[in-house]
């Protein structure tokens, strides 16, 4: 059986990723359209917070489940970036991937526009997140190099390393993503992924949207997630490497002992 080409595997980074921004990021501007709908004004507390966490998890579950034999299912320049300076990916893959998932993440920004189309998109926005005004930058970083630090972890031992019980990796991410969001969602938006950040909002910028701060686009959501990735892959590696066993020297001499 031949293994998909390298088209194959960035078209596949495309649709995931345009699946996970349009299901999970745009899951933000249709909960505060709902909640506004019923007469509140934006996202209505724990319950529109764990509405998107679920949006995301089963935005990953039904990217994993459905590309993952395909592309690996990156989805995420922190995570491609994390795989490659653990070596476990090239160069060139890694640069194609990120394309696509850049790519993947302005369609999935767009088909949000597409369907709130006449229900003022530029207000609602197109599921960009920013940081917490009582937070701040250097709080606003720190969570989402935490939140993607657990991520990536997470990403790398239960599907990256092929030590964990088989076909449960898209449930075990997906999970992981929902208990972020719950705890980092009220801080940054729980971006933990600079593409799923990007698409929504430089093309939510374009149609009028509030924008993100350049300051917060480039220190928590990009530099944030893929440092946090980065340090995810490198703490599992650390403890997930095999160590070869360390024999004695007096246990090898021994023996030559004995034949004299």
């Amino acid at each position: 059986m031949s293994s998909p080409s390298f088209a194959q595997k960035l078209t596949a980074e495309v649709l995931g990723t345009a699946i996970l921004v349009f299901i999970g990021a745009g899951s933000v501007p249709l909960t505060v359209f709902l909640t506004a709908g019923a007469g509140g004004t934006g996202i209505d507390g724990t319950a529109g917070l764990s509405t998107i966490s679920f949006s995301f998890a089963f935005a990953i579950f039904a990217a994993v489940y459905s590309i993952g034999h395909i592309s690996g299912c990156h989805i995420n320049p922190a995570v491609t970036i994390s795989l490659l300076l653990t070596r476990k990916i090239d160069a060139q893959t890694a640069g194609g991937y990120i394309v696509a998932q850049l790519v993947g993440a302005f369609i999935g920004a767009g088909l949000t526009l597409i369907i709130l189309t006449g229900n003022d998109p530029a207000k609602l926005g197109l599921g960009a997140v920013s940081v917490n005004a009582n937070a701040g930058l250097a709080i606003g970083f720190a969570a989402e190099v935490i939140g993607t630090a657990i991520l990536v972890f997470t990403v790398f031992g239960a599907a990256v390393s092929g030590k964990a019980p088989a076909g449960f990796a898209g449930m075990i991410i997906g999970f992981i993503v929902y208990g972020i969001i719950i705890l980092v969602g009220p801080i940054t938006g729980a971006s933990l992924n600079p593409a799923r950040e990007l698409g929504p909002a430089l093309l939510g910028q374009a149609i009028g949207a509030t924008p993100v701060p350049i300051d917060q686009l480039l220190v928590v959501y990009i530099f944030g997630s893929t440092i946090g990735g980065v340090v995810g892959a490198f703490l599992y590696e650390f403890i997930g490497r095999p160590q070869s066993a360390t024999v004695p020297a007096a246990a090898i001499a021994e023996p030559a002992r004995a034949d004299a």
